[in-house]
């Protein structure tokens, strides 16, 4: 385990922190986002989402913790933004330097 981040998902959290909606460039056509158990899936259905409670919430993800399950990133983050706040667990999938799910769960 480290806090070390590298690649796409490292200039995903940069992206997010910025708060700029480019984050939205790293998802596969296809990409989805589960949001403890709510699921958004392609580009329209996860700007929505984030409008509220991602990038329109002026989040941003402190990460505390990197580890990697099979093909899979996990960042725990410290998530703070006028939406929630609180350690979170995301797990990437990536393929190739784009980002195929984000899955967000307790941290």
């Amino acid at each position: 385990m480290s806090t070390e981040l590298t690649g796409t998902v490292a200039a995903f959290v940069e992206t997010v922190n910025q708060h700029d909606d480019a984050f939205l460039d790293f998802f596969t056509d296809d990409g989805f986002v589960d949001d403890w158990g709510r699921i958004f899936s392609g580009r329209d259905a996860i700007k929505r989402w984030s409008d509220k409670e991602f990038i329109g919430a002026k989040g941003t993800m402190t990460v505390t913790q990197v580890d990697t399950d099979g093909e899979d990133i996990v960042v725990v983050a410290d998530w703070r933004s006028s939406w929630a706040n609180g350690l979170s667990r995301f797990t990437f999938r990536p393929t190739g330097d784009k980002i195929a799910a984000m899955i967000i769960r307790e941290g």
